[in-house]
């Protein structure tokens, strides 16, 4: 055979194992993308069965409640888990919708839970106010068990079966990696002994440079994806130097693309586990109260007084539950939605006052002074949203000044701006922390110290801060106290600009 045939037909076969490496990386890449999509619609799945499952676990709650105390108070979380019951139940509803066994399970979940709240426990509550002994009843009590467990049990059927969908698609991706892994070192192998080969036959006239595409084949499968080859060589040689460089970069950049989304998923998993950590440390201690607090005053008759105090310990102890709720609800709906803002001329100096009246009497061993240089201090902003951040600021530096001492909090003119500062005297910010403060879920040594709280109100602070078209910040010397600062403009437009992005 002449040599234009034989370097033809040797041509034709290399590019049909290169052309087949590539399909099957690809195939692998594709698979591999799918299984991420997978995951991550399988953690939304799973995200939104806890939060419809939580609404539901607060209408037993509130329930309960009303049996036990016959007070109308227990029915707020029953009353807002009514109005956002249907939102829930449709994305559940249409996050399953890819797979007719999950999206049949999740029908089968929203008639149990519309079966426990419309047939069992709405007609309940005007009996109970009505006729308070019926909660006395065993075969009540049973009945709510039995839809309450059935609940249980199907919240974890179907988060089971999502988890199996995800493991199953991410068992075929590595099966096509790994195909893609022998395929691809197969067509090297087969490449590199073709070209030996070629440099047989034609060493004396482009056995240099066929040599050195036999070099780059074998750094390229020994993991070495950087490596480039000259492209330079006469006709076919210099098409196959291209060829190869192509490959190479195809193959670092699927490379590259893998790594960023495992690094993706490694944080997504990160932030998952330091969100159970939090959540569940959170709850504990309140919710021990709660139920040690219920359980004595059920057990035991107690002097008007005691049973008072008591009842303020689970208040409180109930309170602080709500507020963890709303944090990471608020922290939900900002990623989601973005910061809605009302626009609306407000006096500052009077919401600072009526801040620092609230948080005043936080802590006995705490002094809150106010100054202001300036009164009224008017300005375009959303009232509400201002005293969140404002609370958590004050919160903060009664929280982190254990040892008592005087929080300051101040507010001035700056130019066509309102400068608000709140200083404490505690424990400060360690260096290494501070540029990590504004981050969700970070609480620095807080933990160890048993300072309790989330990380987010800072996280929300900043975002609220920044929709108004503002900036907050802070300087902290360890051991000797903290001052956050925030400065917004007074003129805003009439109509403020929602803030939609992620934190």
């Amino acid at each position: 055979m002449r040599l234009a045939r034989r370097m033809w037909l040797a041509s034709a076969l290399l590019a049909a194992l290169v052309g087949a490496a590539f399909v099957v990386l690809i195939l692998a890449v594709s698979a591999q993308r799918q299984a991420t999509e997978r995951e991550a619609r399988s953690k939304e799945v799973t995200t939104a069965s806890l939060q419809l499952e939580k609404l539901v676990f607060d209408v037993e709650t509130s329930f309960l409640g009303l049996t036990l105390t016959r007070s109308p108070t227990f029915l707020g979380p029953y009353r807002t888990a009514l109005r956002e019951l249907p939102s829930r139940l449709s994305t559940l509803d249409a996050l399953a919708s890819d797979d007719f066994r999950q999206r049949a399970r999740a029908r089968t979940l929203t008639l149990r839970i519309q079966e426990y709240v419309t047939d069992f426990v709405t007609p309940l509550i005007p009996i109970l106010r009505e006729s308070p002994g019926i909660a006395r009843d065993n075969a009540l009590a049973q009945e709510g068990r039995r839809y309450t467990d059935e609940l249980r049990r199907l919240f974890r059927e179907f988060r089971s079966a999502e988890n199996e969908l995800a493991r199953a698609a991410s068992r075929a991706a590595e099966r096509r990696a790994d195909l893609a892994v022998l395929v691809g070192l197969g067509a090297v192998t087969a490449s590199t002994t073709l070209i030996i080969l070629f440099g047989i036959v034609l060493s004396r006239s482009i056995g240099h440079r066929v040599r050195a595409v036999a070099s780059g084949a074998s750094r390229l499968a020994a993991g070495e994806l950087a490596h480039r080859l000259p492209e330079r060589g006469p006709g076919e040689i210099g098409e196959l130097t291209r060829s190869f460089n192509a490959m190479a970069e195809r193959l670092e950049q699927g490379r590259r693309e893998l790594q960023a989304q495992n690094d993706e998923l490694r944080e997504s998993e990160r932030m998952k586990t330091e969100l159970v950590s939090i959540v569940s440390h959170e709850l504990r201690t309140p919710l021990a109260s709660v139920l040690g607090f219920t359980s004595l005053l059920l057990k035991r008759d107690f002097e008007p007084d005691t049973r008072r105090h008591y009842l303020g310990i689970v208040d409180a102890q109930a309170r602080r539950l709500a507020a963890l709720l709303e944090d990471l609800l608020d922290v939900q709906r900002i990623e989601r939605e973005g910061i809605a803002l009302a626009s609306e001329r407000i006096d500052l100096a009077t919401l600072l006052d009526q801040q620092a009246q609230l948080y005043a009497a936080q802590s006995p061993n705490h002094r809150l002074e106010v100054a202001l240089e300036e009164r009224p201090l008017t300005m375009r902003g959303d009232p509400n949203r201002l005293a969140q951040v404002v609370g958590n600021l004050l919160s903060n530096a009664i929280k982190y000044s254990p040892a008592g001492g005087t929080v300051a909090l101040a507010a001035e003119r700056r130019g066509d701006g309102v400068r608000v500062i709140v200083r404490d005297e505690g424990l400060g910010i360690p260096a290494d922390q501070q540029s990590r403060i504004f981050t969700k879920f970070f609480r620095g040594d807080a933990g160890a110290t048993g300072i309790t709280g989330t990380g987010l109100g800072l996280a929300v602070s900043r975002e609220i801060v920044e929709a108004h078209g503002g900036r907050i910040g802070f300087d902290s010397d360890p051991g000797a106290g903290s001052t956050f600062w925030l400065e917004l403009p007074s003129g805003l437009a009439d109509t403020m600009t929602t803030k939609r992005e992620g934190m």
